[in-house]
């Protein structure tokens, strides 16, 4: 089957952030620092890098959103000069499905990519590119290998057999099934790419785990009917919705960059000698 170039990222960021209080009280999840750039720079970075030239950042109502403000405004942040960003509202917190479902509209009849922004890309391991080239007009969803302990905190997938590689086949999705009750040893990870179909499975969903519309339901539906594709990747996203999640990101940056590293290295080990 073929398929159009994808051009298009979706990035909710309208997550009320509660995990992080009282750094969130005023300052967006997406905005907390990792170093000296917000998290949402480095998830935007990962999407550019996979040539993405257009941008849906799903904020909520807060006026003169500063979410979608660190991108527009002058100057042009280095290497995003040609990205159009575009703020899409979630009037109200119902899910990561609801959210992705207001930009329906602003996407149009076209796939796209969909990265949730606070999962945070750890540096030199993006595979956002790998995801784009793996989409042949099924969903492909990213997952990594866990254990059943975690299973009441992601969504899980079943599989149709053992994985090529890094590849597998999807048939189905749930929502946090609960400890020792998932489908397979596989959860999502927050990071997808969909045909424009998606929507008309959110637009059709009763509210699912947590009372909420949920994009695991919608990837059910989908991949039941006629598959799905599963990208394993292997901890290379960061939890910056929890503390210790932001402490790793800004360990991984601070060992990633050269001007940084050396002294940061060394600064550990004073602090590790006591």
């Amino acid at each position: 089957m073929s398929a159009r170039p994808i051009r298009t990222a979706v990035i909710p960021c309208a997550g009320a952030g509660t995990r992080m209080r009282p750094a969130t009280r005023a300052v967006p999840k997406p905005l907390l620092p990792v170093i000296d750039k917000p998290v949402i720079q480095y998830v935007v970075e990962e999407a550019v890098a996979a040539g993405i030239d257009r941008v849906m950042l799903v904020v909520d109502e807060r006026p003169g959103d500063p979410v979608i403000a660190h991108f527009v405004g002058p100057p042009a942040l280095e290497g995003m000069e040609h990205v159009e960003f575009v703020a899409v509202e979630q009037p109200k917190p119902a899910g990561l499905g609801d959210a992705v479902l207001q930009a329906r509209r602003a996407v149009g009849d076209e796939p796209f990519l969909c990265m949730v922004s606070d999962r945070f890309p750890v540096p030199g391991r993006w595979f956002a590119d790998r995801m784009v080239a793996a989409y042949d007009g099924r969903p492909v969803v990213a997952v990594e290998r866990v254990g059943q302990d975690v299973a009441d905190r992601y969504g899980f997938v079943s599989i149709g057999g053992p994985a090529t590689g890094d590849v597998m086949e999807i048939t189905g999705a749930v929502e946090k099934p609960g400890v020792g009750k998932a489908p397979s040893e596989f959860a999502l990870l927050g990071r997808y790419v969909f045909g424009p179909e998606i929507f008309d499975e959110l637009g059709s969903l009763p509210p699912g785990y947590g009372d909420e519309i949920q994009l695991t339901d919608a990837i059910d539906r989908v991949a039941r009917r006629s598959g799905a594709v599963g990208l394993l990747v292997d901890h290379v996203l960061l939890d910056i919705g929890l503390p210790a999640g932001l402490l790793e990101a800004t360990a991984a940056v601070g060992l990633a960059r050269p001007d940084l590293a050396p002294d940061f290295i060394a600064a550990m080990r004073r602090m590790l000698d006591g």
